[in-house]
């Protein structure tokens, strides 16, 4: 199969499991400028030149640290033309070896089974298999994804690389590696496939959209498909795509089920691919609960990847300004309950709550969205979030407006009002409709309670 089995990994696993299930943290948050992420859209500079780099292992400097990759460089490589990357990360416990070799199923299964596709669609891909610290990717002060930036900065400069087709993968903890990738590098992925991940080396960022496809088992018991939802409905969201229960095959069927969202950005679709039977392992092979370079995953994930043209996607999409273009003093109605986003006794306090209420057309219900994505109240008071808090349950509050990001809000095509900080929807609690419901963030789940209106 696809990794080493035995013991030493199935240790890793368990290992993986309780560290998630007693909540214990894997990882810092990310750091790196944003400059860092920025796709440049020239020829890079190893274009035109003999490479200096070839397959193998390389070394590399990346924060105080010797790091090290695998470099699969195509057998006909040709400096005058520009390649696909492909990074395919490690699960905990495995090495870039596990991946760049494909394990006990060889070549067959190389970089989960993409590299034997390329090398059939005329060697059309450079891959990349970095080497997690201790087998793994905790992505301390986002050392990781700096340790990405590294290995791409040097790829670009040896080699022709077309800087708009980059992509990731991984499975398990380094499924959760390439979606901090993800969140935290936008510009620079046009794609990531998510094997059985979870959100274990962290989500800076985590508000634009990328090209994303999940695939998850039901009966996973390391990181259950709960996490691999979560991680998809994130790009659910920033991709603009309309909320559903994708199907996923019945428990015992052996089957598995590949979903395309509709409704998403032109540029940036999700899929979504869940099977029964084998449990945590990203190559399960329908009719069994077994796993192997047969399966279907690799055909899957590289008609995601190969879907994409080369050169820029789509312009980043902009959020929806309300009706008329920065609507001046609006009330903000509820499409559920048709009752007023509100503060409470008209009240200016900093901290105060807000909620529903019957529209009455008073100053506390009338709200001006600003060109700084403020939604100001009373001429000085901004729509906050609490604690500049960004889980679920955080409450939205009023406070002297100060520009901070907790403050700053993106009002969606589709309705919803979205932290920047926290990508959280603005949501009648419990999808209350009564006088007096609280208002607070949670995620987006396309629910008529997180949908708002503009009234003049």
């Amino acid at each position: 199969m696809n990794r080493k089995r035995g013991l030493p990994f199935a240790a890793a696993m368990v290992a993986l499991a309780v560290l998630v299930l007693t909540g214990l943290t894997l990882t810092g948050r990310l750091g790196g400028s944003a400059s860092a992420g920025v796709r440049p859209l020239a020829a890079t500079a190893g274009c035109a030149k003999s490479p200096t780099l070839a397959s193998g292992t390389h070394t590399i400097q990346s924060g105080g640290q010797t790091r090290s990759y695998i470099l699969r460089v195509p057998a006909n490589y040709d400096s005058n033309h520009a390649y696909r990357v492909i990074f395919g990360f490690h699960w905990v416990g495995g090495t870039a070896n596990d991946v760049d070799s494909g394990g006990t199923d060889g070549y067959n299964w190389s970089y989960y089974g993409l590299r034997r596709l390329a090398d059939n669609a005329n060697n059309s891909t450079i891959f990349v298999a970095p080497q997690g610290i201790n087998n793994g990717w905790g992505n301390s002060g986002g050392q990781d994804v700096a340790f990405v930036d590294a290995i791409r900065s040097q790829l670009e400069t040896g080699l022709c690389v077309d800087t708009t087709q980059i992509f990731s993968t991984g499975f398990s903890y380094g499924g959760a590696m390439t979606y901090a990738l993800a969140c935290s590098r936008p510009t620079v992925f046009r794609a990531v496939a998510v094997y059985s991940g979870a959100n274990l080396s962290g989500c800076d960022g985590g508000t634009q959209p990328v090209a994303y496809i999940g695939l998850h088992g039901l009966r996973d018991n390391v990181l259950p498909i709960a996490s691999g939802r979560a991680l998809r409905d994130t790009f659910v969201r920033n991709n603009g795509c309309t909320s559903q229960n994708p199907p996923e095959p019945a428990s015992g069927s052996l089957t598995h089920v590949v979903t395309a969202y509709s409704g998403c950005r032109a540029g940036y679709p999700v899929v979504w691919a869940a099977f029964d039977g084998a449990g945590h392992d990203p190559g399960p092979i329908d009719g069994c609960t077994c796993g192997g370079w047969m399966t279907w995953t690799k055909d899957v994930v590289w008609n995601f990847f190969t879907q994409f043209q080369s050169g820029p996607p789509p312009s980043s999409p902009t959020t929806s300004a309300p009706p008329g273009g920065g609507q001046q003093n609006a009330e903000v109605v509820g499409s559920q309950s048709g009752r007023c986003l509100d503060v409470p006794n008209s009240s200016s306090a900093n901290g105060t709550q807000t909620q529903l209420y019957d529209c009455s057309g008073g100053s506390n219900q009338r709200w001006t969205y600003t060109s700084g994505k403020q939604l100001q109240v009373y001429g000085n008071k901004c729509l906050d979030a609490s604690g500049r808090g960004t889980s679920n349950g955080t409450a939205a509050i009023i406070w002297d407006c100060n520009g901070q990001t907790n403050q700053q809000w993106n009002v969606n095509s589709n309705g919803t009002i979205t932290g920047v900080q926290s990508g959280l929807c603005l949501d009648a609690n419990g999808a209350g409709t009564a006088n007096g419901t609280k208002v607070i963030l949670w995620s987006c789940n396309g629910g008529a309670n997180q949908r708002w209106s503009f009234r003049s």
